[in-house]
């Protein structure tokens, strides 16, 4: 196969939700129409370049000329409450639920060591300096609840221990239009012990 489509092939693969097969698949695609899709995925990433930064207060996506962020200077947020995230995509999920209007705090990552991913590179100093200054009465982890998260939420527990904050964690429980048949029993587990009354 000719090299360029080929190297295309393996960008495309290193991005999340993309495999070989579905890669190479979007490859042949945007070169079979260089008009209506290779030339503005170049344009809109050259764009992105150019034009997305991540805010230097909280960590998410913000565009250049705008630091810090919307959920860094709107009013209307609840600006006693944090939410920690791992990752700044993580903040979008959790705003198209509608659940929470605090501000936010991404750190760029969790705790693992299989990946070298120590405290030291992620922005832990950053939360305990915001925690102290901004009056944070509470910080919600909404981390993953793999082992690496748990880690990653038992040192943020850790480090606010004596800093007069409630930490929280989101609870856990089964997914929405989920049977109980289709769930782990590490999730059913916790989905008990967090159980809510009616």
């Amino acid at each position: 196969m000719l090299t360029p489509v080929v190297e295309l092939e393996k960008c495309l693969a290193r991005l999340p939700g993309f495999g070989r097969r579905s890669a190479a698949r979007a490859a042949l695609a945007l070169v079979r129409e260089p008009g209506r899709l290779l030339e503005p995925l170049e344009a809109a990433l050259r764009d992105a370049q150019a034009n997305v930064r991540c805010c230097s207060k909280c960590g998410a996506f913000t565009i250049v000329g705008r630091d810090p962020c919307d959920f860094c200077t709107d009013a209307t947020r609840d600006a006693n409450i944090l939410c920690v995230v791992e990752e700044a995509a993580d903040i979008v999920p959790i705003e198209a639920s509608g659940a929470f209007r605090g501000r936010y705090h991404a750190l760029g990552g969790k705790l693992s060591p299989a990946r070298r991913m120590g405290p030291e590179k992620l922005r832990f100093g950053e939360l305990v300096e915001r925690v102290k200054t901004e009056k944070i009465s509470e910080v919600l982890l909404a981390v993953s609840t793999d082992m690496e998260g748990d880690a990653t939420a038992g040192y943020v527990a850790e480090l606010l221990r004596d800093l007069g904050v409630k930490v929280t964690r989101l609870a856990f429980g089964l997914p929405a239009d989920s049977g109980i048949a289709y769930s782990d029993a590490l999730t059913l587990r916790r989905a008990i012990n967090n159980r809510i009354s009616q």
